[in-house]
Parts: C-alpha cells; structure tokens; sequence
C-alpha cells in the first residue's frame, strides 16, 4: 500500500515560484513510477510530470517544460514539484500518484494523494 500526502500549495502572482511535495509511505522517487497530475475547475484532471521506473527519466507536459521541475529525495521519501514562471493557466488542485507505468494517463495510476491547491493571481 502507499500513501501520499501533498502540501505547499498557496497563492501566488503570476511569474511567482511554489514547491509541492508529496510524502510517500512505502516507495520511494526511484523505486516507483510517481507522477503529477492537476485539476481545473470544470475541467478534467491532466498529466503535468510523470517518472518511470529507476527515476532517472522525468517527462513533463509541454505546457510546463521549461518551467516546471520534478525531483525526488529518497532519503525523505519525498517528491516534489518546483513550480516556476506562473501563468493564472496553471491554477488548479495539484495531485501527486503512483502507479506501475508512470505514463501520461491518470487512469493507470493506483494511488492518489488529497490534492493541493495552487492559485496563480494575474
């Protein structure tokens, strides 16, 4: 079983920086495909960043890459998510998963955490 729990959401203006973390219980960063996935009102959840097995190869969505970071600290059992250049765009509840394939799809990941809420002002 694994559990997640995220934290460092808040509100920022826009072209401000937020880390999300997610606390992981029972993997780690490099043992277990881990992704980030985020929620708009109205709208469906979509993949943001997404490690495959071994965490050596991080993909990102193309609306964040250059802008976002995914890294992990196995040590702390913990995977964060360095949020820079914020667009009002990128407001949503932010949700960190695990799963087996760590693919772009959120259906195939098995374990969710709460969600965190990111809030950019223009």
């Amino acid at each position: 079983q694994v559990q997640l729990v995220e934290s460092g959401g808040g509100l920022v203006q826009a072209g401000g920086s937020l880390r999300l973390s997610c606390a992981t219980s029972g993997r780690t960063f490099s043992s277990y495909p881990m992704g980030w996935f985020r929620q708009a009102p109205g709208k469906e959840r979509e993949f943001v960043a997404a490690t495959r097995w071994g965490g050596s190869t991080i993909y990102y969505a193309a609306s964040v890459k250059g802008r976002f970071a995914m890294s992990g600290d196995n040590a702390k059992n913990t995977v964060y998510l360095q949020m820079n250049s914020l667009k009002p765009e990128d407001t949503a509840v932010y949700y960190c998963a695990a799963g087996p394939s760590g693919s772009v799809f959120s259906t195939t990941y098995n374990y969710w955490g709460q969600g965190t809420q990111v809030t950019v002002s223009s």
